[in-house]
Formats: structure tokens, sequence, C-alpha cells
């Protein structure tokens, strides 16, 4: 597994993508931030189950998404300690270059909207749901 991981992190990097997805010899990938692309993995008609996952950074929003979508393992170039606890946790093997206490907003002056949504998340169905509410309460 070690070796998948490495190849995900590499691609993750080399095409500046925001996250990368490896499963069943296909590769997807986004360029878009926050927990967006996860949402559209979820919605997609592609089963992520036993995916391996690369992504620039992961808070506790994006851990429970991945759980939802049934990935084997994360590296994050930077991970918060919730998002850690949540995969580890699920049973998702966790790889990382930093693990920070949280996830600083996009603005830099505070902790990051999704990770404060999820903060009381029962389970990841109930972070889903939380997750929705915030991103319509941000619009």
């Amino acid at each position: 597994m070690q070796t998948k991981i490495e190849a995900a992190r590499q691609r993750l990097a080399e095409g500046n993508f925001t996250c990368v997805l490896h499963i069943r010899g296909e590769e997807y990938t986004s360029f878009e931030r926050g927990v967006k692309p996860l949402l559209g993995f979820l919605k997609s008609e592609i089963s992520f189950r036993g995916a391996i996952a690369a992504d620039k950074t992961v808070g506790a929003g994006a851990a429970y998404l991945y759980c939802l979508l049934g990935v084997r393992a994360v590296w994050a170039n930077v991970i918060s300690e919730a998002a850690a606890e949540v995969l580890a946790k699920e049973g998702i093997a966790v790889f990382f270059g930093e693990r920070v206490p949280y996830i600083i907003n996009r603005q830099g002056d505070g902790k990051c909207p999704i990770e404060s949504a999820v903060a009381d998340a029962t389970s990841p169905q109930h972070a889903y749901e939380l997750i929705l509410a915030a991103l319509e309460a941000l619009r």
C-alpha cells in the first residue's frame, strides 16, 4: 500500500491538484478547493470503495466525506487532529506531511467553517448533513 500512497502523493504534487483518488487502475483528480470535489465524487456513479486518496488539506469535514466514499487510505499534505482521529476511528490508513490542531479558514483569521460545522458530528452521514447545511449558510 505504501507504494500506492506514494504514487498518489506524487501525482498530487506533479499535477498541482487539490485531490487525487486512485481506484481499480483509474485516476480521478480535482483542482477545486475545500470539500467541493469530495461532494462531487460522492454524487457520481463511481464507487470509490477501497480507493487510495491524496489531498492537499484534510480537515474533519473532508475526513468524514472520505469515510462515506469508502477509501482505504489517505495521504494529506496537511491534516487536522480531528481529521486524523476520524479516519483512524473508521479504520482508514492515514499518512501526512504535517498535523495541525485545526484547519485555518481561507482568510487566515480563524478555524475553517466546515471543520467547525462537523465538530459535533456523530457519524459520517451526520457530518455530511452538517456540511451541506454549512455550505448553504455560507452562500
